[in-house]
């Protein structure tokens, strides 16, 4: 109890001073989701997001790839809620994140669709896969350095519809800020569908 009153208080003062205003449209009785973040162009998405469910004392998992997980770091990434993800191999991790989903209550899995920070033609459509297969809602968050405002304002619950979902989705974030809008892109086919 100790322990998660100085988080929140650590990720009170964290966003405040970082200027950041937050919003949780989450209700408390959601259950296991799946959050996509987007954007995600750098590396302090990580903490802010962290401060987020920090503060709204949230459990949750990350998936970060695996080449940050060297000694020490790794241990704190891990104790922090983080999953290495190897993205150059199949490996089974849709399955193992359903796995998961089936023996934890109250969890969100955060999941950035671009899959790296750098400018993607492609999102990862695991995400959705993911949500589909352990029968949970995706949360839509979201971190705009414009306005210096993050957290969750939607929940989408998957048709099964890909494409239309996907479409849905991506216009959600269009006009969501990047610290680096150089390396966000909606999906090409989002785009090209705009145009």
């Amino acid at each position: 109890m100790v322990i998660m009153g100085l988080k929140k208080q650590i990720a009170k003062l964290g966003l405040r001073l970082g200027g950041w205003t937050t919003v949780n449209e989450a209700p408390a009785d959601l259950g296991n989701a799946v959050c996509i973040v987007a954007p995600h162009t750098a590396i302090e998405d990580f903490f802010v997001g962290l401060g987020f469910y920090w503060y709204y004392d949230i459990k949750f998992k990350v998936m970060i790839k695996q080449e940050f997980f060297k000694p020490v770091i790794g241990w704190i990434l891990k104790k922090l809620g983080g999953i290495p993800v190897n993205r150059g191999h199949q490996n089974h991790l849709v399955e193992q994140m359903v796995d998961m989903f089936s023996k934890t209550k109250d969890t969100h899995l955060l999941i950035c669709p671009e899959g790296t920070r750098k400018a993607v033609k492609h999102w990862k459509k695991g995400f959705y896969v993911i949500a589909e297969g352990a029968h949970v809602p995706i949360v839509m968050g979201f971190i705009d350095y414009k306005r210096k405002y993050c957290g969750i304002e939607r929940i989408f619950y998957p048709s099964g519809d890909y494409d239309k979902d996907l479409a849905e989705i991506w216009d959600y974030y269009k006009d969501i800020k990047a610290k680096h809008p150089e390396g966000f892109n909606l999906d090409e086919q989002y785009r090209n569908a705009q145009q």
